[in-house]
């Protein structure tokens, strides 16, 4: 079965220069070990194909029940440079909940 992350997680996102930083957040403690297991860098790489043109770290908060996600070259040059309508890439966090993740 396949779920959206906004059913089991809310998120956030912020931005230093080029960079976005989105964090998931789980509703649950109990759904945490399936979005770190489902949730990696790679799945979100992919599924910002095109946007995020740079690496994606992922930081782990497990005591938050969070996940951190650092995409480089993925705000058009940053917000003084960016002739994006989203330069600060604040809906990537909405983009972000519409991924689909396997829950078996």
């Amino acid at each position: 079965m396949k779920r959206k992350l906004y059913e089991l997680a809310h998120a956030r996102a912020g931005d230093k220069g080029n960079t976005t930083i989105l964090s998931l957040i789980a509703y649950r403690a109990e759904d945490f070990p399936l979005l770190r297991e489902r949730v990696t860098p790679e799945a979100v790489k992919r599924h910002f194909a095109g946007i995020i043109k740079g690496e994606v770290k992922r930081h782990e908060l497990p005591h938050l029940g969070a996940l951190q996600f650092v995409g480089e070259d993925a705000l058009g040059g940053g917000v003084t440079t960016s002739l994006g309508v989203d330069a600060h890439g604040k809906s990537l966090s909405s983009a972000l909940l519409e991924m689909e993740i396997e829950t078996d």
